[in-house]
């Protein structure tokens, strides 16, 4: 007479979820495990020597000239705040469900483009500025690093998850909330945060036959469920 199988300890079966679920969006944990480690070594170096430090790893326009590949990509794994919570929180917003929705080879195309992209138009912005007398020449070798232009082309591109009216109003609350700071502070920085968006609104070919969501018909199956019990 065969046994039946013991089901698995409760430990077990989160570590189960658990791997499931970072399976299902692996370059998204993967960049999250990176920027973990790089925010280990940046919460450590004192702060007299954190700009030199990020130097070497950022992409303005000294570096950008003359070690350009090196520096978009390093960039995209070094940043100048330590808070990986923050970072571990957005990740899984947006990157998480961009690259399970699109798949992980769309969803690194759209975060490397909108990255690379805002840097060049950021950058050239200041190369423009320098070159007529309108910026200081130090902004040649600032410090520029982080992961946020690659989200922000990201979050855009989720506009073409939502369904219906929903899409308008991500998408509407997305260039809002970008183009706000672009108008009020005018940095090279809001400048390649927008141009990003842009970016990732020019996707919108991957979205073709991928599912759509809908939050008002899941509100309604919700409450049609409350009646019902």
């Amino acid at each position: 007479m065969s046994q039946t199988p013991e089901p698995p300890s409760p430990p077990r079966r989160l570590l189960r979820v658990v791997r499931a679920w970072i399976r299902s969006a692996p370059g998204t944990y993967v960049w999250l495990l990176i920027l973990a480690a790089t925010s280990f070594v940046v919460a450590r170096i004192d702060p007299a020597n954190l700009d030199w430090f990020l130097a070497s790893r950022s992409t303005n326009l000294d570096h950008l000239r003359s070690d350009p590949v090196h520096v978009l990509v390093a960039s995209a794994l070094w940043t100048e705040s330590s808070s990986f919570l923050l970072y571990f929180v957005l990740f899984n917003l947006f990157h998480a469900n961009a690259e399970r929705w699109l798949g992980t080879l769309r969803w690194l195309i759209v975060a490397a483009t909108a990255h690379v992209l805002a840097t060049f138009v950021s950058e050239g912005v200041v190369a423009w500025g320098i070159a007529r007398g309108r910026l200081h020449d130090d902004l040649a070798d600032t410090v520029d690093v982080g992961v946020s232009y690659a989200l922000a082309g990201v979050v855009a591109v989720l506009t073409y998850h939502f369904a219906g009216r929903w899409r308008l109003l991500y998408g509407g609350g997305v260039l809002v909330f970008y183009l706000l700071p672009l108008i009020t502070s005018r940095t090279f920085t809001d400048l390649g945060h927008f141009s990003a968006v842009l970016v990732g609104l020019g996707f919108f070919r991957f979205a073709r036959g991928r599912p759509t969501w809908d939050p008002g018909l899941v509100y309604r199956r919700w409450q049609a469920g409350r009646r019902h019990v």
